[in-house]
C-alpha cells in the first residue's frame, strides 16, 4: 500500500472520497478542506475503487465526487459496504443509487414525479402527445437523459430507441412527465446537514434548464448546470422534511441530504430526486455552508468515536 493512503494516527483524519476522473474532487468540495482543518481534521481526497485503500484506517469517510459509479453500481455497493466508517451510511447507498426508491416514497404519499418503470426487454407504448423524460433508474449526472415531445414522429422513435439503448445495456428506464414549470421556476435543491439533532437546512440553490431534447450524449461524468442562489420557501421546505423523514433508518444517521423539487402542474412543490450519495452541496453558493458542513463532520466524528 502506498504511503499516499496509509492513514497515521494524530488529528481525525477523514477520506474525502472522489473518482479517478477527480482526483483533487471536485472544485466545490475542495472548500470544505479550510474549514475542517481549522477544526483539527485532517482531509484526504481518495478514489472509492483506488487499490490498496485502508479505509479501517479512516476516522471517517465522506463521499462526494464518486460520479463514476452508475455503471459499475454492484460494484460501488459493494465498496461501500466494506468501509467502517462511512457517511452516508452503506446500506443508505444502495437504496439511494436505485431511483425506485421514489416508489416507495410515492406509496408512503409523498409528492413526486409519476414513473413508469420499463424493464429490459418490456415494451412502452408511448402517448400520443406530451412531453416526456426518459432515464436510466441508476444514473448520476443527468447522463443518458432525454427530452422527447412525443407528438413530434421522431422524437417518438427516438424516445423509444433511447429506451431500446438502456434495455440493450440491462438498465431498468424511467420514463415521466417533463415538469414545464422548470423551464421558467427552474429546480430548487434544498441543502441540510445532519448533526445529534437532525437534518438542519443549510441553503438552497435554483438549476435552470438542463434537458432541451433527446439524449445526444454528454462528454464528462455530468452535465453543466446553471446554478443561482435561492430563497426555500415554507411549502418546499415543509416537503424537504416529509422526505427526509421517510428515509428508511431515519434521517439523524446521515450527514448531508440534498431534495430536488420542481413546481408540478397545481404549482405545489414536487419530488424530482433524493439525493443522499454523491450530490454536489453547492458549498460556495451559500455564504457558511461549509462550515455547518465541517461542523457536521466533526459531530459524526465526535459520534463514532
Amino acid at each position: 500500500m502506498s504511503d499516499r493512503h496509509q492513514p497515521t494516527r494524530g488529528r481525525p483524519r477523514v477520506a474525502l472520497v472522489t473518482c479517478g476522473e477527480l482526483p483533487d474532487l471536485d472544485p466545490d468540495d475542495r472548500l470544505l478542506r479550510r474549514p475542517l482543518a481549522a477544526r483539527g481534521v485532517t482531509t484526504e481526497a481518495v478514489a472509492w475503487d483506488a487499490p490498496g485503500v485502508d479505509w479501517a484506517g479512516y476516522d471517517l469517510a465522506v463521499i462526494r465526487s464518486t460520479w463514476d459509479y452508475a455503471t459499475r453500481r454492484d460494484e460501488f455497493v459493494a465498496w461501500a459496504a466494506t468501509v467502517p466508517r462511512l457517511a452516508n451510511p452503506a446500506d443508505v447507498i444502495a437504496w439511494n443509487t436505485d431511483k425506485r426508491y421514489l416508489g416507495e416514497l410515492s406509496a408512503a404519499g409523498l409528492p413526486t414525479v409519476p414513473t413508469t418503470w420499463v424493464a429490459p426487454g418490456r415494451p412502452w407504448a408511448p402517448p400520443g402527445s406530451g412531453e416526456y423524460v426518459v432515464k436510466p433508474a441508476v444514473s448520476a449526472g443527468s447522463l443518458d437523459t432525454g427530452r422527447y415531445d412525443l407528438a413530434d414522429p421522431e422524437h417518438r422513435r427516438l424516445a423509444l430507441a433511447h429506451l431500446a439503448r438502456l434495455g440493450a445495456a440491462g438498465r431498468l428506464a424511467m420514463v415521466q412527465p417533463y415538469l414545464s414549470a422548470v423551464d421558467t421556476a427552474g429546480e430548487t435543491a434544498l441543502l441540510y446537514v445532519i448533526g445529534p439533532d437532525g437534518p438542519t437546512f443549510s441553503h438552497a440553490i435554483r438549476k435552470g434548464p438542463m434537458l432541451t431534447g433527446p439524449d445526444q450524449g454528454v462528454d464528462g461524468l455530468y452535465r453543466t448546470e446553471t446554478i443561482d442562489r435561492r430563497a426555500a420557501t415554507p411549502a418546499q421546505r415543509a416537503v424537504a422534511e416529509r422526505v427526509l423523514a421517510a428515509v428508511p433508518g431515519g434521517a439523524r444517521r446521515l450527514l448531508y441530504a440534498r431534495v430536488d423539487l420542481i413546481p408540478g402542474a397545481g404549482g405545489a412543490p414536487v419530488l424530482v430526486e433524493l439525493e443522499l450519495t454523491e450530490p454536489s452541496l453547492f458549498l460556495g453558493h451559500a455564504e457558511g455552508a461549509a462550515e455547518r458542513l465541517a461542523d457536521a463532520i466533526v459531530a459524526h466524528l465526535t459520534a463514532t468515536a
